[in-house]
């Protein structure tokens, strides 16, 4: 009789408590538009697929890309999956257009790629007509070298994104991957939009359980919950209205200057004088941590201020990819004469780390040959310890 008191007692606060939250779904940040159709032919009838993940330190990490991998060859036991893991911690959309051709195309035809740069754009600062023919270039790049490749683009979150949406405003990278993505029918995933909300919505908090732009084990299962769901609504064959593999043709392009044919240029093209030395494995001398793929290789390197390149090419835009350490220093530049400009190469992050920079020095010029001519200024930033100048790549849209 007791128990049935206390039973009574407990009654009015087991009514009264907060019912469990609903949450969001994922399929409210995506966008399937034209599918994944040639990546589910070649699954379901070649059974031979080449899967690509091009992107910054969110993709090169351990995580969701991982639990994709896994998830894909779990539902399609007897397909014979290749995978290209094409991340690089601190590049964005501007990097991507230039690396895409060694880094991806070059293993071979590409079924379906991955892409994603909406973190690295906002953090290194690319402005967004830059994003646009960076992430144009990407898509028309790829699809000339498999006109049956499939492209999924996703956006990302950051503390900077979840500002902009509480502030009413759609963050501009995201913006770009979005206009991207429905000027040419490709499926795309707004995680920026969905932590945001599900944030809101009280779901959990970035603090303790999402952490970091590198999430947490809890923020990567949340990104794959949601490529996951996209994928099982692309990939079913049985879905109506899936679309016919025979897809369409590229539209126009929305940029004429989006670089479309980007690639590495050698720096052995260069014409440098007594100043610069080609070191053909270049390892830091001081103990600042560095990125895979940017140590042990040759670069163009001087420290002196004074010290000149000439640079012929052809193409419509140039630039060039630098390691940018403590010691970064200041270039001047000038490209078929004109007038000079400089470019200062100390990052916020070179006090700590020799990150690889990409610069785009011009993105319009007219098809033909060119001339690139750089000095290392006498200058230097109050931060920087030096005039260092560490040339990877040099940059042309050909």
């Amino acid at each position: 009789m007791r128990s049935f008191y206390l039973l009574l007692l407990l009654i009015p606060n087991l009514c009264s408590a907060t019912p469990l939250r609903d949450t969001l779904p994922p399929s409210d940040y995506f966008t399937v538009r034209n599918g994944l159709p040639h990546a589910l032919h070649a699954i379901t009838v070649t059974k031979s697929v080449t899967v690509a993940f091009l992107g910054g330190s969110i993709t090169y990490n351990p995580g969701w890309r991982d639990k994709t991998c896994t998830f894909l060859q779990e539902k399609f036991p007897t397909t014979h999956f290749h995978f290209i893991a094409a991340g690089i911690p601190s590049l964005g959309s501007l990097p991507h257009a230039f690396r895409l051709q060694r880094d991806v195309l070059d293993s071979g035809k590409v079924d379906l790629l991955f892409v994603e740069t909406a973190v690295n754009d906002r953090v290194n600062g690319t402005d967004s007509l830059t994003q646009i023919r960076a992430l144009e270039g990407i898509v028309r790049h790829a699809k000339k070298s498999n006109p049956s490749m499939d492209i999924l683009f996703m956006s990302f979150a950051d503390p900077s994104k979840t500002e902009d949406y509480e502030q009413g405003k759609i963050p501009p990278e995201v913006a770009n991957h979005e206009r991207i993505a429905g000027y040419y029918g490709f499926p795309s995933i707004n995680l920026a939009k969905e932590v945001h909300d599900k944030i809101a919505h009280q779901e959990f908090s970035w603090k303790k359980d999402f952490k970091d732009i590198h999430p947490s084990p809890f923020g990567q299962e949340l990104y794959f919950a949601a490529i996951r769901d996209l994928l099982n609504i692309c990939l079913d064959s049985s879905r109506p209205g899936a679309p016919s593999v025979s897809g369409r043709s590229l539209p126009p392009p929305l940029d004429k200057a989006s670089l479309v044919k980007g690639a590495y240029y050698n720096i052995s093209n260069a014409l440098v004088d007594k100043d610069w030395e080609y070191d053909t494995a270049w390892r830091p001398r001081d103990s600042l941590a560095t990125r895979p793929g940017f140590v042990g290789v040759p670069m163009l390197v001087s420290t002196t201020p004074g010290a000149t390149l000439t640079l012929p090419f052809k193409g419509t835009a140039i630039g060039m990819a630098v390691i940018s350490g403590a010691d970064a220093g200041i270039l001047s530049w000038s490209v078929d004469e004109g007038p000079y400009q400089k470019t200062d190469l100390y990052t916020a992050w070179s006090s700590f780390l020799h990150l690889p920079w990409y610069i785009l020095f011009r993105a319009d010029l007219k098809e033909g040959p060119h001339q690139l001519k750089l000095t290392i200024d006498e200058t230097k930033n109050p931060r920087s310890r030096g005039t260092a100048c560490r040339i990877v790549y040099f940059l042309v849209n050909r």
